[in-house]
């Protein structure tokens, strides 16, 4: 008789589908929304990691570009006239910017005077420090989603899996019947969605330490980089 009972729950279990689409459609609609958010979050998520992963890569190569053209012993007007604003590197945009700082102000500065010196320097502090910024605010766009994602995924998720174990413990009253056949469709629904979150949440995490301290480090380069321009810049000009 009880091998008869077991041998009838298995069958009944059998008979469900529980691949993940039939698990979609047979979820309440709350659980459905939740879901369907958690699956869009992940393809945001996972457009905005690999951006950002090539992203960095391509900054570092033009940085690299950059610093041997830097570095190689042409004067910096010349080397400000074969560039452009408007580049995808941001030690170029920096560059320029001070560089065409100082063009503007060219005819009118007496090198003789130093006051004339010092608020030539600060003008050209201001204009990298403004381009800077906007720069970093570029490479950054879209980044705090991945920390969003990475906190709030895995509650979105347990949403989800607390509201399908709700509707279980409702099927249970309804049937009057405690067997796995019935209690396994609800059970799997929620576990579905907690599933998910985690799989949103987790890369999200991980990719935002790693390309946050990726760009950090580009930040700090290129901070690096302007005060090191700065000094040799200015130098020159009193060379000259």
């Amino acid at each position: 008789m009880e091998n008869n009972i077991i041998e009838s729950v298995d069958l009944a279990t059998q008979a469900i589908d529980f691949s993940l689409i039939s698990l979609f459609f047979r979820a309440d609609i709350v659980v459905k929304l939740v879901i369907i958010i958690l699956a869009l979050s992940s393809i945001w998520s996972w457009t905005i990691i690999l951006s950002k992963v090539l992203r960095v890569k391509k900054l570092k190569a033009l940085s690299r570009e950059f610093e041997e053209l830097f570095w190689s012993g042409n004067s910096l007007e010349d080397l400000y006239d074969t560039l452009q604003e408007g580049s995808e590197d941001p030690k170029v945009n920096v560059f320029c910017a001070g560089m065409g700082e100082w063009k503007k102000s060219k005819k009118r500065i007496r090198y003789s005077n130093p006051s004339t010196i010092n608020s030539l320097k600060d003008r050209m502090t201001r204009s990298m420090q403004s381009c800077f910024s906007r720069e970093v605010e570029s490479i950054e766009k879209n980044l705090t989603f991945l920390a969003t994602a990475g906190s709030t995924a895995p509650f979105v998720g347990l949403f989800g899996t607390v509201w399908g174990i709700m509707n279980s413990f409702q099927s249970i009253a309804v049937a009057q019947n405690t067997n796995l056949a019935v209690v396994a469709p609800g059970i799997a629904e929620a576990l579905f969605a907690t599933a998910l979150g985690l799989f949103v949440a987790i890369p999200s995490v991980v990719a935002f330490n790693k390309i946050s301290s990726d760009i950090n480090k580009i930040s700090l380069s290129i901070e690096d980089f302007m005060n090191e321009f700065t000094t040799i810049f200015f130098r020159q000009l009193e060379q000259a």
